[in-house]
């Protein structure tokens, strides 16, 4: 269970400020199945890819053959794990290297102030599997951190394979010749991929707050942000609190759908596609009564990797909206803001 003190929790909490958002209408949607079901249904699966990137920067992802008994087995280990005492959680990632954003943490996201109703796991991704848990003895039983550890490589590889997947139909949907360009990024051996298990603990006493200020009352697990990375793939429980905001400004929630994938465009990808894909702006709000735990693979480039708009996507005589710059630089600058600022701001040209 998250604790927090009166004076964080003050911060966090935000009766009658956030309104019910409504629900997201006409949820774009990518079949896979379909998309693997020949040239025709590649086609159409890419323009669909294409079309949800460039008005959401969102969209649903189904047939996506990742197992369902698999998804079941990572959702109930990561229960198990959050249901540890605070000491046991604490313990058990203390491996992690002094100042690094690895391990377990709870309520702080990030170094800049930002508080949030959540507890998580953030872990790195190696190039042939998911980041390590460190289990030390006496803890807990480390047979079941290791079990733990090696079902979330075991996810991580699964997801990976379908976000390559993902990523090719984006190609293919801007019409590029290198189909790859995108995959690569994220396959490279020095890929700088993680892994993020979020808990949401529910907060029972906001359906009061709910029935006092008609829909308001509502509590932050996660502020409002986009991500750094080129590609994030998120997959819940059966529980509502994801909401997404649409080009107007408006903020709409996001059903949730535990058998299939959502894929979050970065600001990675933003820049690479010249601005024609949008990176979403996304928060996550607590649910008053039921739990929410989410697994999100972060997919992104090498730290010296450079990032410009890609030539085929600004076009002969075209402008490139934003400078050269590196992943290592772009990932600086970003951790050292507040979560909800305009990351890309700094790397926009002027002419």
């Amino acid at each position: 269970m998250v604790v927090l003190a009166k004076g964080e929790l003050e911060q966090i909490a935000l009766p009658a400020v956030h309104k019910t958002a409504p629900p997201l209408a006409n949820m774009p949607e990518v079949d896979l199945a379909v998309a693997g079901s020949g040239s025709d249904g590649r086609a159409a699966a890419g323009r669909a890819v294409a079309a949800a990137c460039e008005e959401h920067g969102f969209f649903k992802v189904t047939g996506h053959r990742v197992p369902a008994e698999l998804l079941a087995r990572v959702e109930n280990a990561a229960a198990a794990f959050f249901a540890l005492s605070q000491r046991d959680k604490e313990a058990a990632m203390s491996a992690a290297t002094p100042g690094s954003p690895f391990g377990y943490a709870s309520k702080r996201i990030g170094n800049n102030g930002d508080l949030g109703w959540v507890e998580y796991l953030l872990l790195g991704v190696t190039a042939s599997t998911g980041g390590p848990l460190s289990v030390p003895e006496g803890v807990v039983p480390s047979a079941s951190l290791c079990s733990f550890r090696d079902l979330l490589n075991e996810y991580t590889v699964a997801v990976r394979r379908m976000t390559c997947q993902v990523l090719e139909l984006m190609a293919e949907g801007l019409g590029m010749e290198d189909r790859d360009a995108f995959t690569r990024l994220v396959l490279h051996k020095e890929s700088d991929s993680m892994l993020r298990v979020n808990h949401y603990p529910p907060r029972p006493e906001l359906k009061l707050l709910q029935q006092q200020h008609g829909g308001g009352g509502r509590v932050t697990g996660f502020g409002e942000h986009t991500d750094p990375q080129i590609i994030s793939v998120l997959r819940s429980n059966a529980t509502s609190g994801l909401e997404i905001a649409l080009r107007d400004g408006a903020w709409v929630s996001v059903p949730p759908d535990q058998t299939s994938f959502f894929v979050n465009v970065g600001d990675a990808l933003q820049v690479l596609t010249n601005g024609r894909f949008r990176s979403v702006r996304h928060r996550v709000m607590v649910n008053s009564v039921r739990p929410r735990v989410s697994v999100i693979f972060f997919g992104g480039p090498a730290p010296r990797e450079t990032l410009a708009p890609l030539r085929q996507l600004v076009g002969e005589g075209g402008r490139s909206r934003y400078r050269e710059f590196t992943w290592r630089e772009y990932k600086a600058s970003a951790y050292r803001t507040k979560l909800a600022a305009n990351r890309l701001g700094h790397f926009e040209t002027t002419s």
